[in-house]
């Protein structure tokens, strides 16, 4: 509105009253008409058409946004690829996830193994729970505080990405899905820090009470615990259950490795228990569950491997047969019938360190590797020819797949345990990635990879984890994965 000088105000005219109406002025009288301010920006009704909403043409303006958005987001940032500068951080888009929780604890913790619960299976209901073991990292001074860590995880809800309009569910499951998570832990001393934990459950005697869950522990002493932990499991869903303090003692403390290791497994065909254990003298010992809760070791070690033992893992179909992988670049298949206790098959998989193996136990002739240089792959023991020689060379057949996305060491590899395709790998590179090794080559939609170079089609998922040192699959909930790191557990 124009403005005036006070005194332009006052004449010969008395102020108005109340209810009386000012005299509207004459034409060409300008006193008392709006300003328009937007008077020398539009001139006519056609300019007003053809400006945006910011008094610019909008081709003008899209192809500076466009251009502007050019210089935000020129690529897909690749943890495994490309480096963060100072005062850069990742985060998940929660949209790509169905669930994701972290847990940081007092120590790290870089084993760990999901504990099988009577909750059922195939579970796609949530909140969600799991069960697991873990054994810490506390090193120097604080060594005297490492401890088996019994955990259950509960009122982990899925990631909230609002309601739709027609869901059916009512307000009170939504809440319950969008449960806060719970934390409850029971704790075993330990006299070391852990290298390796794993759990084992034998066939359940009575319906009406809990299976024995058994859990192994590779200590850096190289001595190997072994646990009784029902008691624990069964407290956090039986309040007012005491643990006595012989409960909380090994059932066992085998010491039949001279030097440490970190390859341990629990054979799934024998009910009564039996563990393979490998160290990095290269020995591997077998040891048997017998009646009245006794362990006894097998003195005498397979040998064969001219480094550390990394991983080992039973056959899932054959009760005799073992897999183990070395930093001699070799796995080997043995029979643990074999009375030279040398290995049946030996090849040469890697140039570098084997760290991990994983068994199919869907497709028992499958066998994926992980080594030192970042490569990962899968071979087809069919193709492995027996006949063991201590002075011949290692066989060198060709993989089935192969791949060197990652850039760093693999430290964890898994497949699924329904899915004989879908494999979990987890590399020094700080990344957890999810492969389909079902998708062809030869799709032309497969090998669409938006314009990201150098990405195999068959990733499915890369998901940023600091540390990242073993992951697992969790067999009751479809498609859920665990892994634990120096910054806790995801």
């Amino acid at each position: 509105m124009a403005k005036r000088p006070a005194e332009e105000l006052t004449g010969e005219d008395d102020a108005l009253k109340a209810g009386h109406r000012p005299i509207p002025p004459e034409d060409g009288d300008e006193a008392g008409q709006f300003e328009d301010e937007f008077e020398d920006e539009f001139e006519s009704e056609d300019e007003i058409l053809e400006a945006g909403v910011d008094g610019r043409p909008d081709e003008e303006r899209e192809l500076e946004e466009k251009r502007d958005a050019m210089e935000v987001d020129q690529k897909t940032f690749i943890p495994s690829r490309d480096k963060l500068t100072a005062g850069e951080s990742l985060s998940p888009d929660p949209s790509t996830y169905e669930l994701l929780h972290n847990l940081t604890t007092t120590w790290p913790c870089l084993s760990f193994d999901i504990v099988h619960d009577q909750l059922g299976d195939n579970r796609k209901a949530y909140p969600a729970t799991v069960y697991a073991v873990a054994g810490t990292q506390a090193e120097g001074r604080k060594a005297s505080q490492n401890e088996l860590m019994i955990m259950k995880l509960s009122g982990l809800s899925r990631m909230d990405r609002g309601k739709d309009e027609d869901d059916s569910d009512d307000d009170n499951d939504y809440e319950d899905e969008n449960a806060e998570p719970i934390l409850e832990t029971k704790s075993l001393p330990l006299p070391s820090t852990t290298n390796r934990i794993r759990a084992y459950q034998l066939p359940p005697q009575n319906s009406a009470k809990p299976p024995t869950t058994l859990t192994a522990t590779m200590l850096e002493n190289s001595d190997i615990l072994v646990h009784n932990v029902t008691p624990h499991l069964s407290s956090f869903d039986t309040p007012g259950t005491i643990i006595t303090p012989q409960q909380s003692k090994p059932l066992a403390t085998l010491k039949m490795h001279r030097t440490e290791g970190y390859a341990m497994d629990w054979s799934p065909l024998v009910p009564q228990g039996k563990l393979l254990t490998g160290d990095n003298d290269g020995k591997i010992f077998v040891t048997a569950g017998a009646e009245g809760g006794k362990w006894t070791p097998d003195n005498r070690p397979f040998t064969g491997h001219q480094s550390s033992v990394e991983d080992i893992q039973w056959s899932p179909n054959e009760r005799n047969v073992f897999a183990s992988a070395s930093s001699d670049g070799t796995v080997k298949v043995w029979d643990v019938r074999s009375k030279s206790h040398k290995p049946a098959v030996s090849v040469k998989v890697s140039q570098t360190d084997v760290n991990v193996i994983s068994w199919s136990r869907q497709t028992t002739h499958l066998l994926a590797s992980g080594a030192d240089d970042g490569q990962w792959a899968v071979w087809d023991l069919r193709q492995w020819k027996s006949g063991a020689d201590d002075n011949a060379s290692p066989l060198e057949p060709k993989a089935v797949a192969s791949f060197n996305f990652h850039k760093e060491q693999i430290t964890s590899i898994e497949w699924h345990p329904t899915d004989d395709s879908i494999v979990a790998v987890a590399a020094g590179d700080n990344t957890l990635t999810l492969w389909d090794l079902a998708v062809e080559l030869d799709d032309e939609e497969s090998r669409d990879t938006a314009g990201v170079q150098d990405v195999p089609p068959q990733l499915l998922f890369v998901h940023y984890m600091e540390m990242v040192k073993e992951c697992h699959w969790h067999p009751q909930i479809p498609g859920c994965v665990m892994a634990t790191g120096g910054g806790g557990f995801g």
